[in-house]
């Protein structure tokens, strides 16, 4: 493999910054994971053993890279980073899904995917244009999440509905007619919630797509912010309404 540089669209490969994270890399997808990049400064810490001892479990190369973990991060205390081949996975059709629709903010991106996974939801679409889901900024906000969902980028929502044409769906939006509290979902698994652009939202088209539902607020805001907007979808449709 050559020399690391900074992160890149185009590369074949990304990191997962981060003691944590690296560690959901290593445990989750070693099949994946290319070298596991250790700070000098962080020799002997608990966290870095357990990555060295997995590290070596299962294969990989272990190195101390300081510089490298300073561009990789961009940061000066980043003490870890697994280096992985970028990878993708096709939602599960027997599951709920979450589909993020022109999602332009990595930190959002990796916030949902943190939040689906701890409500049970572990499957995931994005549509393109959309942040870039290997971007290491997306993987740090998602806590290494990412390495435990099936997830998968569509050029075209139309792919997605071709893909998964059973299924119901429920966009989100500000003008839909029906409130989120008073939503009946179809019965398990086989619904979708579907969530907007952070400025745009969602086209106004997908209220005839499926059942659209709104989350209300007072009028001291004009909207969510997406990563709220969807743990409260993901929370009403799993834990509350389950």
């Amino acid at each position: 493999m050559p020399s690391l540089t900074a992160y890149k669209n185009e590369l074949d490969y990304s990191y997962a910054p981060g003691i944590f994270p690296s560690m959901e890399c290593l445990t989750y997808r070693p099949e994946k994971t290319r070298r596991l990049l250790i700070h000098s400064s962080a020799a002997g810490r608990d966290g870095t053993d357990r990555l060295c001892a997995l590290a070596e479990k299962h294969g990989i190369r272990v190195e101390e890279a300081d510089r490298a973990l300073a561009r990789i991060s961009g940061k000066e205390n980043c003490y870890a980073a697994a280096v992985f081949s970028k990878f993708e996975d096709r939602p599960d059709p027997e599951k709920p899904h979450i589909v993020l629709h022109n999602p332009g903010d990595s930190g959002n991106i990796g916030t949902i995917l943190r939040t689906a996974l701890g409500l049970g939801i572990e499957d995931i679409a994005l549509i393109r244009p959309c942040a870039d889901l290997f971007d290491p900024k997306t993987v740090r906000a998602s806590m290494g999440s990412l390495f435990r969902l099936r997830v998968k980028v569509y050029d075209r929502f139309e792919e997605y509905r071709e893909a998964y044409p059973e299924r119901a769906l429920y966009p989100f939006m500000l003008d839909a007619s029906v409130p989120l509290q008073e939503v009946v979902r179809t019965k398990p698994p086989l619904w979708t919630l579907i969530f907007g652009n952070e400025g745009r939202g969602l086209p106004a088209e997908f209220a005839a797509y499926g059942q659209a539902v709104r989350i209300e607020s007072n009028d001291k805001v004009d909207s969510l912010n997406l990563a709220i907007a969807a743990g409260i979808g993901i929370y009403q449709f799993t834990i509350h309404n389950s």
